[in-house]
């Protein structure tokens, strides 16, 4: 997973760059998507270099992984850099931005739903009594979601205009601006802090709620699947409700806020719940998936609103903040799954002490995270234009 962040993060720069002088954000995101595909679904076809070079060891089989881990990443940076761009180029309303930064939060959440709808259908139809019939099942899984998800591409494409930033408010669309631009904006280094915090306090969580809910917990094996379904449900939920405000600068802030102090609360009870109440955990993930909406809805606004017109820019801006979460992703759980190969104890157990790195990883490392996010969240200064409504879209 290291080597697909670090490749992530070094990509989306890459690619950020490319996009600001180049454009195109449909052919980048393509490329992308074609990248994805074929890495995916290498990955679960099994230990390709390991059948071609006839050797089944740990080190080739690592550097397989690693490898495709490597290639998927470059791929889905090209797809994430240019879908967020585009998001700034669509319009400069900020309210229609937060809108679409919310409809996009929406549909992702639909799309890890789908996820465990076809994952459903897939152990329904297909029994698993083997290792082998286990590895079919899940390149079922695979497959049948690389392929809903290229048709849905396809709709994307064939659905969807290439947004291009008008003469009017640039002179000249193709120039491109200066990383120097940007770093000399304190709200860039204070827009970037939130965006990387609140991207540890989702990935995070994600990677450690089911081992959380399984091995400290010792819950049944559907909850693995159920408790991050409530998350999903919830947030897409509040994802639809956040495109009905009107967003000032106050908003924006108070929204994150609420959010950040959600989570607090959330990673003290995930700390603090012993297995006897483990049906708590669903009310927690309640909470958990109202708090990973209105922050990460709030914080992509943020980003937009340092973006604001310097639509040029806008590639950049999404890759450089994109890298800053990949890096800090990948080194977080590294330096966690260390700790955790190297404790004596696996599986937690709160009710005789015992040290978990999952509950406090999952408990801790968010809810510092959601702090020290709204603390930098007040210091800024967000000033977010007055737009009348739009009567004329930016695409052309």
């Amino acid at each position: 997973m290291l080597s697909g962040q670090i490749a992530d993060g070094l990509a989306t720069i890459f690619f950020g760059e490319l996009i600001d002088r180049f454009g195109h954000f449909k052919i980048w995101h393509g490329a992308g998507a074609i990248l994805v595909a074929v890495s995916f679904s290498s990955v679960f076809g099994g230990c390709i270099p390991c059948k071609l070079l006839s050797s089944f060891s740990a080190i080739v089989e690592t550097v397989s992984y690693s490898t495709f881990a490597a290639i998927f990443n470059v791929g889905w940076a090209a797809t994430q850099v240019s879908h967020m761009s585009m998001v700034s180029c669509i319009t400069l309303n900020s309210t229609s931005r937060v809108v679409l930064a919310s409809c996009r939060n929406a549909f992702t959440m639909v799309a890890n739903l789908s996820l465990y709808g076809i994952a459903f259908i897939v152990f329904e139809v297909i029994r698993a009594e083997t290792r082998a019939d286990i590895e079919n099942q899940y390149r079922w899984i695979a497959y049948l979601s690389i392929f809903i998800g290229c048709c849905f591409v396809g709709v994307f494409y064939l659905g969807t205009k290439e947004p291009r930033s008008k003469t009017g408010i640039h002179g000249d669309i193709h120039a491109r601006i200066s990383w120097t631009y940007w770093f000399l904006k304190i709200l860039y280094y204070q827009v970037a802090i939130v965006y990387m915090l609140t991207r540890l306090v989702l990935n995070v969580s994600q990677a450690y709620l089911a081992f959380y809910v399984i091995d400290d917990l010792q819950m049944a094996q559907s909850s693995k699947a159920l408790v991050p379904a409530i998350i999903y449900i919830c947030s897409f939920v509040v994802s639809i409700l956040l495109q009905e405000i009107a967003w000032k600068e106050q908003r924006l802030k108070a929204y994150y806020t609420a959010g950040g102090i959600l989570w607090i609360f959330c990673g003290i009870a995930i700390i603090l719940l012993p297995r006897r109440m483990s049906l708590f955990v669903y009310a927690i993930s309640i909470f958990i998936g109202i708090a990973n909406a209105l922050m990460t809805v709030t914080a992509v606004s943020m980003q937009n609103v340092l973006i604001g017109q310097d639509l040029n820019g806008c590639a950049f801006v999404c890759g450089s903040l994109s890298f800053l979460d990949k890096i800090s992703c990948g080194l977080t759980l590294f330096v966690l799954q260390s700790f955790h190969s190297s404790s004596p104890i696996v599986a937690g157990n709160y009710s005789t002490g015992n040290f978990s790195i999952t509950r406090y990883g999952l408990g801790l490392v968010p809810a510092f995270c959601s702090l020290v996010g709204v603390a930098v969240t007040w210091t800024m200064e967000l000033r977010i234009p007055s737009y009348k409504p739009l009567t004329e879209t930016l695409l052309e």
